[in-house]
């Protein structure tokens, strides 16, 4: 049987896995969502995981987004907006905040 590592790389600020490039992972037994949402300012919610588009790493090892070829692309590494999207669908969806509990 096959170990699965819950390796994870950065991508402009946000956490996802090294093999999928997907912020909850199954495969990988990853889940980076309590990571992100404290690094951009937000609390705990059970929501759905966000995945970066196409992007590699340049010689640096800075992944870049495969359209624009940035680093920094805020087109396609928009996190904050990806997240408050995610977020509101899950509120609106009934779940709640955390109360200092890991929902995850």
């Amino acid at each position: 049987m096959t170990e699965v590592s819950a390796a994870s790389v950065e991508i402009n600020d946000a956490l996802f896995c090294q093999s999928h490039l997907k912020e909850v992972c199954a495969d990988c037994s990853f889940d980076g969502r309590e990571e992100n949402d404290a690094f951009f300012g937000f609390d705990p919610i059970d929501r759905e995981g966000i995945e970066a588009p196409l992007a590699s790493p340049n010689k640096d090892g800075v992944y870049q987004c495969k359209k624009h070829t940035s680093a920094t692309c805020n087109q396609c590494f928009g996190w904050k907006k990806q997240l408050t999207r995610s977020r509101a669908a899950a509120k609106k969806a009934g779940k709640k905040a955390g109360s200092g509990t890991n929902l995850y």
